[in-house]
């Protein structure tokens, strides 16, 4: 069996993991990372670290320099994915619309709210985080030949995962749509507002998928369903 086309490049955690009964951020959350190689594309998935050591680690695990990256694939804009796109600065920053659109106005919000508090420090942060916005492209476009965007809305307004092919397989990039597998063999969602679109997102993901990219976690096979569920967070229902 030949190597997936796609690499793992940094290990996401969780800043709190209610399997671990973490009630409270313990750590500093980060997503999983990866690299994507098609033809003459090299497709960044969630630079999750900060950016110098998001371009170390990718030279550490792939060979591949920051300026060979092509497009960063963000399937959520929050900063656990985002951190270290500044490493990446000659790439084409890209999410799915509905996720822009999300963090966008929930940023103005907060900008605004902020500037009315009188509190100018938070309202610059904010400032930058919405001038970064700006540079990331709102696509339903595939990111590189032979990738297919799919949409797992739920855990944030707009997540968005990526599916490639592999001998005859269906490999999943699946962001936080599915946690790790600590959190599929428990049949487990992440805690989020739209709890009924994340289930259903989680189950199609499991279903459509022979391998999948976990959003905190490595490449696990997929069972093809959902196993019972146990232990704390929100839990899936089996069909």
């Amino acid at each position: 069996m030949t190597t997936p086309p796609i690499q793992l490049v940094s290990l996401g955690s969780l800043s709190a993991n209610l399997l671990w009964n973490e009630q409270h951020a313990v750590r500093t959350g980060h997503a999983t990372s990866s690299l994507i190689i098609n033809e003459s594309h090299q497709v960044l998935v969630n630079p999750g670290l900060p950016p110098a050591a998001m371009a170390s680690r990718l030279h550490e695990r792939t060979g591949v320099t920051v300026d060979s990256i092509t497009s960063v694939f963000l399937t959520s804009v929050n900063a656990d994915h985002a951190r270290g796109l500044d490493a990446f600065p000659s790439a084409t920053w890209q999410a799915f619309p509905p996720e822009l659109e999300a963090a966008r106005e929930r940023a103005e919000s907060e900008h605004d709210a902020a500037l009315e508090h009188g509190d100018q420090q938070h309202a610059e942060t904010l400032a930058r985080h919405l001038n970064a916005l700006e540079r990331i492209v709102p696509t339903e476009e595939s990111p590189a030949p032979g990738i297919d965007l799919f949409p797992s809305l739920g855990v944030t307004p707009g997540c968005c995962g990526l599916l490639l092919p592999h001998e005859g397989k269906t490999v999943l990039v699946a962001g936080d749509a599915v946690a790790s597998e600590a959190h599929l063999l428990a049949g487990q969602i992440l805690p989020c507002s739209d709890r009924e679109t994340a289930q259903a997102s989680f189950l199609e993901a499991v279903e459509i998928a022979d391998l999948i990219v976990c959003g905190r976690d490595g490449m696990i096979p997929s069972p093809g369903r959902v196993p019972e569920s146990s232990g704390p967070g929100h839990t899936v229902p089996l069909t």
